[in-house]
C-alpha cells in the first residue's frame, strides 16, 4: 500500500530526509519513532501531498503522490500534529464540508459521520461551534474527519495529545480495528509507553535516515529492555555505533507483510 523508494527532501543544505526505503502493506498497523528534528513530520507531509520530495517516490496503493496528487489523496486520510479546524462551523457543518472535498453524497456522509461521531463520543457536540471545542473534542473530530471517507491508507502524526487516557484507549481501539479490516496506518509518536503496547512493526528514523525498520521482539534482540531505553542508545552517537557493531547496520526495508496482523520477520545482519 505504501512504497518509498530513495526519498530524499532538503532544506537549503539541510537534508532532511535522506534517500528512505521503506515498504508497509495492507492492513499493517506501522508506528514511525524518531527524535525531534528526525524527518518524521518531513515523510509524512510528502506522503500526504502537502510537500513536495527532493528526489525519490512516493507511492500510494501504487498511485504516485506527485504525478497524480488527486486519486493519491483520495486514497489518504490525514492527521497532522495540529490540526485546523474552522472554527466558525459546527462539527456536522464541518464534517459535510470534508465529505464535500471528497465527493461524497449527503447519505454516505450522514451515515458515517453518525457511526464515527459515536466512536469518538462527540454526538452530543456535533452541532456546537468547533470554536467552544477542547483540545481534545478538536483532536477527536480530526479522527472522525480523516476515517468520514473510508481511506485506504491513514497517515496520522503525533495523534494523543490533548486526549485523557480513555479517549486514547478508544483511539488505539479503533485503530487496530481499522487495521485489521484492511486499512494501512502509518503513525508517529513521542509516547514510546503507547508504542510499546500497540506496536506491530515499527521505524525509526534519525537525522533523516531509517535506522531500523522490524518488530519490537526483533529489535530486543532477545534481551527484556525497553523500548525507551533502546531508542535512547540508538539515537545516540555511542547506541548507533553499538547498533551496527552488532551486525544489524543500517537496515534495509523489511520484506511487505500481509495483513492479518502477524510480526514481521528479523531484520537480517549485514553482511
Amino acid at each position: 500500500m505504501i512504497e518509498i523508494q530513495g526519498l530524499t527532501k532538503t532544506f537549503g543544505e539541510k537534508r532532511a530526509v535522506d534517500s528512505l526505503q521503506l515498504s508497509v502493506g495492507r492492513g499493517v498497523f506501522f508506528t514511525f519513532l524518531g527524535p525531534n528534528g528526525a524527518g518524521k513530520t518531513t515523510t509524512m507531509k510528502i506522503m500526504a501531498g502537502l510537500l513536495h520530495p527532493s528526489g525519490g517516490t512516493v507511492l500510494i496503493d501504487g498511485v504516485d503522490v506527485v504525478k497524480d496528487p488527486v486519486s493519491a489523496k483520495a486514497k489518504i486520510g490525514y492527521i497532522p500534529d495540529h490540526p485546523f479546524l474552522y472554527g466558525r462551523l459546527t462539527g456536522w457543518e464541518f464534517l459535510r464540508f470534508v465529505g464535500g472535498l471528497y465527493r461524497m453524497s449527503e447519505e454516505r456522509v450522514v451515515r458515517r459521520a453518525e457511526e464515527l461521531l459515536g466512536v469518538f463520543d462527540l454526538g452530543k457536540e456535533a452541532h456546537r461551534l468547533i470554536d467552544g471545542y477542547s483540545h481534545g473534542m478538536r483532536q477527536r473530530l480530526a479522527f472522525t474527519a480523516c476515517f468520514l471517507h473510508e481511506p485506504s491508507v491513514v497517515i496520522i502524526d503525533e495523534p494523543w495529545v490533548g486526549l485523557d487516557p480513555r479517549n486514547i484507549r478508544a483511539a488505539i481501539d479503533f485503530l487496530r480495528e481499522m487495521a485489521r479490516q484492511g486499512v494501512t496506518i502509518f503513525m508517529s509518536t513521542h509516547s514510546l509507553d503507547i508504542a510499546e503496547k500497540i506496536a506491530e512493526r515499527i521505524g525509526i528514523i534519525h537525522l533523516g535516515k531509517l535506522l531500523y525498520d522490524g518488530s519490537l521482539d526483533a529489535l530486543r534482540n532477545g534481551s527484556s529492555r525497553g523500548l525507551e531505553e533502546i531508542f535512547l542508545e540508538l539515537t545516540g552517537e555511542s547506541g548507533r555505533d553499538e547498533f551496527e557493531s552488532a551486525g544489524f547496520s543500517q537496515v534495509r526495508a523489511a520484506p511487505e507483510l500481509p495483513g492479518d496482523g502477524g510480526s514481521p520477520p528479523a531484520p537480517r545482519a549485514s553482511a
